[in-house]
């Protein structure tokens, strides 16, 4: 057992790497057991325990203060989270305040600024809304 609690995302992720690994062994496990067998792992009975546990948790940084870093528009950028909603599980509806402005426009000749952003993220720390080529319009980064 861990005390490093997973978001449901890295866990997942663990179950995807645990079936890798066991079937490069020759030891074949569906996706369920290998779900299972990552949550005992964490210290938890099965995965539905370890899921309500976690489903709304984020990381530490998606809080009032908290720091995050990611990409808006594509552009890198570092930000202060004024405001944390939860929204529903998983989801969290923040207001950024950018460190440095970000150009919100592609054009040479022409620029737009933004300094503060609202944006609702989900657990994976990216926006619900895209661009027109198929990028969130936020990426957190873990």
């Amino acid at each position: 057992m861990t005390r490093n609690r997973p978001t449901i995302m890295d866990a997942k992720e663990e179950a995807k790497l645990l079936r890798a690994d066991l079937a490069a062994r020759g030891e074949a496990i569906s996706h369920a057991q290998a779900l299972e067998r990552i949550a005992q792992r964490h210290g938890f009975r099965d995965w539905n325990a370890l899921h309500a546990a976690r489903r709304d948790a984020h990381p530490q940084g998606w809080a009032s203060g908290g720091r995050v870093s990611g990409r808006y528009l594509g552009q890198p950028f570092t930000a202060t989270v004024l405001t944390a909603d939860q929204l529903r599980p998983g989801w969290v509806r923040m207001v950024l305040d950018l460190d440095e402005a970000v150009d919100v426009v592609r054009f040479d000749s022409f620029s737009n600024l933004r300094k503060r952003i609202r944006v609702e993220v989900g657990p994976d720390g990216h926006s619900r809304e895209r661009t027109s080529d198929g990028v969130p319009h936020v990426e957190l980064d873990p």
